[in-house]
């Protein structure tokens, strides 16, 4: 499942040298939501609202299309089974995975999908 965005900011700021750090910005600022994060769960059972933590990976461009592999950090939740004796809380695991952003160069709309190698 692809997941559709604008990158305004970052299409902007393409070829500054701020451009990274926009672009994490922008991805942080979306929320999970907005991002496949829920798909790349490794341990937990769903996202928590905390914030997200975004590497670059790599960037490269074609004529039409900015191309980004990025890194996100952030928390998972493992629920207990809500019975009035369970005496597991919901505790947040740190998760992590890998998504591609191609960030069209004449609009800034954005396919986010997750990277699975």
């Amino acid at each position: 499942m692809d997941f559709m965005i604008r990158f305004d900011k970052a299409l902007a700021a393409w070829g500054a040298p701020d451009f990274r750090d926009v672009l994490k910005q922008e991805i942080a600022q979306l929320g999970a939501g907005h991002l496949p994060l829920q798909q790349g769960l490794a341990t937990g059972n769903y996202v928590s609202d905390a914030p997200l933590t975004v590497l670059i990976h790599s960037i490269a461009e074609t004529e039409n299309m900015i191309r980004v592999k990025a890194g996100i950090f952030y928390q998972g939740v493992i629920g207990g089974c809500s019975c009035t004796d369970d005496p597991t809380p919901s505790s947040d695991i740190n998760e992590y995975c890998e998504v591609q952003l191609d960030i069209d160069r004449a609009t800034a709309i954005t396919a986010v999908a997750l990277v699975t190698d």
